[in-house]
């Protein structure tokens, strides 16, 4: 029996999937770990990062283990990387109704899955939509887009906002760094995914390796739709690169120049300090979301000027799904104690 979560299409009959998660029982697709998580920690959505998707509201992030990539620089290799059958001894255990409520009692407005990649958790990821759902908690998740057609729609189905990351452009790129032979289905999942959610992509950028690929990527989001916001990384290679170069800020920078003429929101930042985070009307240019970059500790809400997502200047519409929850909160409590 064939596995359809993934392009990997693994055979279970043989008892063992890439991504080591999966199994075969009596006809069914069965999850090996389900309700098991590395993490279930609040965090500010703008670390994950999401930069149009409820700016400034407080996020419960989960994982699981285990990836059906095989990314040379992966930060989260320790996990992501790992067998799961390794690292069950470092999991929690939570129910999903458990797990939605600890979101509540945090004070989270959202879900968000992170660390490695949701089609390997579906069937309890599906689970927590379900009680997500009663409580009026949207989800959101960081994907790879290595997924069927299938699970794709799966995915649409459980979260309203989807980061994606296409770290490359060529299947040269993506078999030597990432370990699959076609980025096809890859392309092909962002646009499903456009059509039914809120998308953000991001792009890793390894110094002479895809960064002479970024014209063709920001073409191709273009292509799809100018409004989604694109989130360009200073990758600083951990796992198997360890001793590649940092890329140079100004270099990379540069090369974002001639994309941003036609993608009103793209984002250079993983670096503390980028000049690069804010939001600017696609119209006057002018600054209507300001933020901190933190680095590789993620970046943080600075002043939301967009009100009602309307440029204050000239009017002009910001893309954003939902609006500055939390931020009306925090600006709230600060008046108060004042």
């Amino acid at each position: 029996m064939k596995c359809n979560y993934c392009e990997h299409k693994c055979d279970l009959t043989k008892g063992k999937s890439f991504c080591g998660m999966y199994r075969e029982k009596d006809g069914q697709i069965i999850e090996k770990y389900p309700d098991k998580w590395c993490t279930y920690s609040p965090s500010r959505i703008e670390s994950v990062p999401f930069y149009h998707a409820y700016p400034g509201s407080r996020s419960m992030i989960i994982g699981t283990a285990g990836c059906n990539f095989r990314c040379k620089y992966c930060s989260n290799g320790f996990i992501a990387c790992q067998d799961p059958a390794n690292v069950q001894d470092v999991m929690y255990e939570f129910e999903p109704k458990k797990l939605v409520e600890m979101a509540r009692k945090l004070g989270c407005h959202n879900i968000v899955f992170n660390v490695n990649e949701p089609a390997i958790s579906l069937p309890s990821l599906l689970r927590i939509k379900k009680y997500a759902q009663k409580a009026d908690i949207p989800m959101g998740c960081l994907t790879n887009g290595y997924t069927t057609i299938e699970s794709t729609q799966i995915l649409a189905d459980i979260f309203s906002f989807v980061h994606v990351g296409l770290k490359g452009f060529s299947d040269l790129f993506y078999k030597k760094y990432v370990g699959i032979n076609n980025i096809a289905p890859v392309l092909r999942n962002i646009e499903a995914l456009a059509k039914r959610c809120h998308i953000e992509i991001a792009s890793p950028v390894i110094e002479d390796v895809n960064d002479h690929e970024l014209y063709d990527i920001a073409a191709f989001i273009r292509d799809i739709n100018p409004d989604i916001p694109w989130h360009v990384f200073r990758l600083l290679p951990e796992h198997n690169m360890k001793e590649s170069v940092y890329p140079n800020i100004e270099r990379m920078n540069s090369a974002l120049e001639s994309s941003r003429k036609f993608l009103p929101y793209i984002y250079f930042h993983n670096f503390v300090g980028s000049n690069w985070v804010n939001t600017l009307c696609p119209n006057c240019k002018t600054e209507v979301i300001k933020r901190f970059s933190l680095g590789c500790s993620g970046d943080r809400l600075d002043e939301f000027l967009a009100v009602d997502n309307t440029c204050p200047i000239c009017g002009t519409k910001i893309a954003m799904l939902g609006t500055k929850l939390a931020w009306d909160l925090k600006r709230k409590h600060a008046k108060e104690v004042v």
